[in-house]
């Protein structure tokens, strides 16, 4: 039976012949994360004044922060008025241990997200939670933060303490999270540290970058002592490291295209004839870039995505909750054909081969290595996180022997590197998402180039941490993928 389960006889290098199956380990697993996340792994009890005193931002500064940004550009008014007031009844303040703001997504998590938000309000105040859907992050870190750092250029102590110590707290999903990190990636640019960390409250579906952090996969049921609890692990948790990727895609000049949030257009450009392609280059590119921190993929379970994501937006009175979601995603599976038989008359259900080049550059390694992609593969994922498909890791836990065999090293968030591997037909990919066997194992890697070719091919379907998009192919020329690391690192609080 093992070896009916197994792709290939390495494959039992990859997790070893432990006494227990992967797939009871990952539900005892499961079941310890949901307990631990509500709260009843550790009894603790969190009393409300002290954890108030430590995160409490004084009035003023809430005060001049909220008026910051609602002037939106005149920060330093704003600044003066609060340091002459603070001048007054400076020792009056107390400086809090870890400020926390928290950013909310009020549409995540069904009814919850309003919950959650409402709970928020009642323990820290208006001042210091923000709903995404009225004040955007960019404008707190372009203003909110701003009116800090000027009160602190003018010797306000307490506002140099809030802004150096500050921490940042997101209620929502995998999606949300990376938009306040994207926000906070503008302060590296503009070269204003320290760089506020921050922690997760999960609210989304995925919940991928939560587990990997230790804030576990959902919100607790026990809602009330939960916040509480989550402010508490915030303002007190351990800061880890999380790598950050920047993705190019690159269009021929002139072809359609229906990209996802976020990836932005940054314009036409000239076309870089950087390494070797097998197809046409065109002389000019449009080109659209983004950041990821958990994965990018390009194949069937992009196409699949794709899928659900419209028929969510179509029906959302369907696709409720979370059971709901799986059944649909699970049939959209089916309808694409991703548990047939890849031979089949029609193009798009071959393997990827057909229409992808793959090229990655290794750590300290200046030119590109062509990879050659299995002719079985039909989705490539680049993974940057243990977490993906709501918890599941595809990549495994290979053995020492293997890794050596393989020239791999052990996979970690902020190592530089992203695992590739690919998923077969839908029947593979189950037995991946089960943990039953590994994925497709293809390489580790600083950097990747896909070049995507067209032929009998006339789309092609990607995905960036849960949104998918549909991208035209060019009979005529390649278009390409790019993705480099971010020569910064996120900062991120640790729930466990």
């Amino acid at each position: 039976m093992s070896r009916f389960l197994m792709s290939e006889p390495e494959e039992l290098l990859i997790n070893g012949g432990s006494a227990e199956t992967p797939a009871r380990l990952s539900a005892r697993a499961s079941i310890v994360e949901t307990f631990r996340g509500c709260g009843l792994a550790v009894c603790l009890r969190v009393d409300k004044e002290d954890l108030l005193r430590r995160i409490c931002i004084p009035r003023r500064l809430r005060a001049a922060m909220a008026e910051a940004m609602r002037r939106g550009g005149e920060p330093e008014a704003v600044g003066e008025a609060s340091a002459g007031d603070s001048a007054k009844r400076g020792w009056e303040e107390v400086v809090p241990e870890a400020p926390i703001v928290v950013f909310v997504n009020s549409h995540s998590g069904g009814r919850l997200g309003p919950i959650v938000k409402g709970r928020l309000l009642e323990l820290i105040g208006q001042e210091q939670v923000f709903d995404l859907a009225e004040t955007k992050p960019c404008d707190f870190v372009q203003y909110g933060l701003a009116c800090l750092e000027n009160l602190a250029d003018q010797g306000d102590y307490c506002a140099r303490s809030t802004r150096e110590n500050l921490r940042v707290m997101v209620a929502g999903g995998d999606g949300t999270v990376g938009w306040v990190l994207g926000s906070l990636e503008e302060l590296h640019v503009q070269n204003r540290i320290p760089i506020p960390p921050v922690g997760i409250i999960p609210l989304g579906t995925g919940n991928d970058l939560s587990r990997s952090f230790g804030w576990g996969g959902s919100f607790p049921f026990a809602w009330k002592s939960a916040v509480k609890r989550c402010l508490f692990r915030a303002a007190t948790g351990s800061i880890s490291h999380l790598d950050s990727w920047h993705i190019v895609v690159s269009l021929p000049d002139g072809e359609p295209v229906d990209v996802p949030h976020s990836l932005k257009l940054i314009g036409e450009r000239f076309f870089n004839q950087d390494g070797d392609f097998e197809g046409e280059c065109p002389d000019k590119i449009t080109c659209f870039e983004g950041v990821f921190y958990n994965y990018f993929s390009i194949g069937m379970d992009a196409q699949v995505a794709y899928g659900f994501h419209h028929f969510r937006e179509e029906k959302p009175e369907v696709a409720k909750g979370p059971i709901a979601n799986k059944l649909i995603y699970t049939g959209y599976s089916c309808a694409q054909g991703w548990f047939f038989t890849p031979c089949m008359s029609d193009p798009s259900l071959r393997g990827l081969n057909n229409i992808l080049r793959l090229s990655i550059k290794k750590i300290n390694v200046s030119n590109w290595e062509h990879i050659r992609v299995p002719s079985s593969v039909r989705a490539i994922v680049a993974l940057n996180l243990h977490s993906y498909g709501s918890g599941r890791n595809p990549w495994g836990s290979p053995k020492p022997e293997y890794l050596l065999k393989k020239g791999f090293v052990e996979a970690q968030p902020d190592d530089g590197l992203l695992e590739i591997f690919g998923l077969k037909q839908g029947w593979h990919a189950s037995f991946v998402m089960v943990e039953l066997i590994s994925a497709k194992h293809i390489a580790q890697a600083a950097a990747i180039r896909l070049e995507i070719r067209g032929g009998q091919w006339s789309h092609a379907f990607m995905q960036m941490d849960g949104e998918p998009w549909k991208q035209r192919i060019s009979s005529e020329y390649s278009s390409f993928v790019e993705i480099v690391r971010v020569p910064h690192q996120s900062l991120m609080i640790r729930g466990d």
